[in-house]
């Protein structure tokens, strides 16, 4: 690969979690630096506090604007100079802090083409709430930030699914789904999966919202008025859209084999099935954004923080899909291959 690398832009996530512990074993094979040029954006003193703390060692590059990262380098932003302490597993105000100061100096660099691509390392939804943020995760905030409807899109290999309403308690899920709702939904994943994909006649199911997809009724009327009219629409404007499916049947099938991408109708409906499949390789895309934005499908993973036992696989994923969608919009036919994805460190260490 070229010098010109993809410019991938980092979070540091909350610094009592995983995170950090994810990024640096990502980063740790030499082999991602042939794919990309990281830019962390965190502190040395932090960053050092981690790498001290899993017992590795891995050379990184201080610099005080993105536009002075350096290709085959672990580059360092600092976003801050104090020290801050690190208290691995507990949710603390501190944290939360030094969370969204990354977040809002990563997505400058964003906003000014600094960078190409932002992945996300996981925060504490609560610890971050303050004055600047009263968001319930990155994709509201993200949304706000560039002024663009977004959708959470899950994506493993070929299984991608999409959900029509995010972070909302069940109890409100039936009231928020309206048709009008379901049409923009589809029309989003379509979008993605033409645009960030490569896909030239995406396949779309959708799922029913009551269990067995309200058995003609019996159990639940919204298939019949709501889901199956949003379905029909789109079908009327050239779209291959099919349903609705009942979730149970459709996941446990392997119907969803099928198909380029999955539209379920609330959050544990899509995302249960979805990490049961791909914990380990799982990948949180915003899609419909003016911006590329990835970040594996883990939390902050507090109960395992400071262990040095999380998993750096969703991460790695992370990367690679924010990069091989960076190739896609620009046109670039070579999507990137993850040798690594199958193989565990001492696998490829040691064959």
């Amino acid at each position: 690969m070229s010098e010109n690398k993809i410019r991938v832009g980092i979070t540091q996530g909350d610094s009592n979690g995983i995170g950090l512990e994810v990024i640096i074993k990502t980063f740790l094979d030499p082999q991602m630096m042939e794919i990309c040029m990281p830019v962390l954006f965190s502190s040395q003193k932090t960053f050092s506090f981690h790498r001290k703390a899993m017992n590795v060692e891995m050379r990184f590059n201080p610099i005080r604007s993105a536009e002075s990262a350096a290709p085959r380098q672990f580059n360092i932003l600092n976003v801050y100079e104090e020290e801050i302490p690190i208290e691995f597993g507990s949710a603390t105000e501190l944290a939360g802090k030094y969370s969204l100061k990354s977040i809002e100096a990563a997505c400058e660099a964003l906003e000014q083409k600094k960078i190409d691509v932002l992945v996300t390392a996981p925060i504490n939804k609560h610890n971050i709430q303050s004055p600047e943020f009263q968001f319930k995760g990155h994709t509201d905030y993200l949304e706000m930030r560039f002024k663009s409807p977004a959708l959470m899109l899950m994506c493993a290999d070929q299984l991608r699914v999409g959900v029509v309403t995010g972070h909302v308690p069940l109890a409100n899920v039936s009231a928020i789904i309206n048709e009008e709702k379901i049409i923009q939904k589809i029309k989003m994943v379509h979008r993605s999966l033409a645009d960030d994909f490569g896909i030239g006649k995406p396949k779309i199911a959708v799922l029913g919202l009551n269990p067995h997809a309200g058995d003609a009724g019996v159990i639940g009327s919204e298939e019949k008025s709501v889901i199956l009219p949003a379905i029909t629409k789109v079908k009327s404007e050239g779209m291959f859209v099919m349903g609705p499916y009942s979730a149970d049947g459709f996941f446990g099938s392997s119907l969803y084999l099928k198909f380029d991408a999955v539209l379920a109708m609330y959050h544990d409906q899509g995302l249960i099935p979805f990490k049961a499949l791909a914990f380990e390789t799982g990948v949180n895309y915003s899609a419909g954004l003016p911006i590329i934005r990835t970040s594996p499908d883990h939390g902050v993973g507090y109960d395992i923080a400071g262990k040095n036992k999380a998993s750096e696989n969703s991460f790695r994923s992370a990367v690679y899909l924010a990069c091989d969608i960076f190739k896609t919009r620009k046109g670039e036919k070579e999507i990137t291959a993850n040798p690594l994805k199958a193989l565990s460190k001492n696998e490829r260490e040691f064959g």
